[in-house]
């Protein structure tokens, strides 16, 4: 067997093993935080960071969701790290924005954060944060979903097939995952280009 034909055999098993009802669930948490007008604050770090970017774009766009990625901004994200420290990088960029119980944040990791093993630390910190003030929650991670997992309303955590490749999974799901709850029925408010052009 090809390397290819391994890697695409391992996405096939982690969508049969994937949690439905987490992800409907999710699709029900975001719906009443459109209701309530409140925000949706994607954090990531890596490859999840980007994965944050495009996400903001499709809740954004599609959705109509009010949406944002701390890491979109450079300035800020490069000058709180620099004067602040790298773990409170996103709770400093949260409080700014008066987060609060209406709101929503959303991470994407591989490892979820974990404060023991200095992983993700400011991913731990501004989900203490927004527990504190009673926002929701939600996390597509990998692993065993690390401290996102522990304090979500709402989590997937992709499951391990192969653990040589728990990066290149977690990651590419976190995009399947999110291109599901923007075009949920129940979510999409706005057509996409291609399929309104097609018709």
């Amino acid at each position: 067997m090809t390397y290819a034909q391994q890697h695409l055999n391992e996405a096939v098993e982690i969508i049969h093993k994937i949690d439905v009802a987490a992800i409907e669930k999710m699709v029900d948490l975001l719906v009443t935080v459109k209701a309530d007008g409140g925000r949706v604050f994607f954090l990531g770090v890596g490859g999840s960071a980007g994965n944050c970017s495009h996400a903001v774009n499709d809740f954004r766009k599609i959705v109509g969701i009010e949406a944002y990625a701390p890491t979109d901004n450079v300035s800020e994200l490069t000058a709180r790290t620099n004067d602040e420290g790298w773990a409170s990088v996103f709770v400093g960029w949260l409080k700014v924005s008066k987060l609060s119980a209406r709101d929503m944040v959303f991470i994407f990791s591989v490892g979820g954060g974990n404060l023991e093993k200095n992983i993700s630390p400011n991913l731990v910190e501004a989900l203490k944060l927004a527990k504190s003030v009673g926002a929701k929650v939600e996390g597509v991670v990998g692993r065993d979903g690390g401290y996102t997992a522990q304090v979500a309303d709402a989590c997937v955590i992709v499951p391990i097939v192969n653990p040589d490749n728990i990066t290149p999974h977690s990651e590419a799901f976190q995009a399947v995952i999110w291109h599901l709850l923007v075009s949920h029925p129940k979510l999409k408010a706005n057509q996409t280009k291609w399929e309104s052009a097609v018709k």
